[in-house]
């Protein structure tokens, strides 16, 4: 499963850049073709990175990466408190 989702990063980053090219290079007078590259660019962008965090998620929960030493922020230390 976790190359399938590596392939689905893989595709959907070139998506955002293919497009957003084209979005970005768009003839201004044609709204149409810009609008629905910028739709297909921020897609591609949603999903890379939906992929490239579950990558991220699953190559720690496996031990291939390390977890991060971070904490969550809604816990407080002693004495700190305002």
């Amino acid at each position: 499963m976790s190359k399938l989702i590596a392939i689905l990063n893989v595709v959907a980053w070139s998506g955002f850049w293919a497009f957003g090219y084209l979005a970005l290079t768009a003839n201004p007078d044609a709204e149409g073709r810009m609008i629905i590259a910028l739709l297909l660019a921020a897609a591609g962008g949603a999903l890379g990175m939906w992929a490239y965090f579950w990558l991220v998620r699953h190559s720690e929960k496996t031990g291939y990466a390390k977890p991060t030493k971070s904490r969550p922020r809604f816990e407080t230390d002693d004495g700190l408190e305002t």
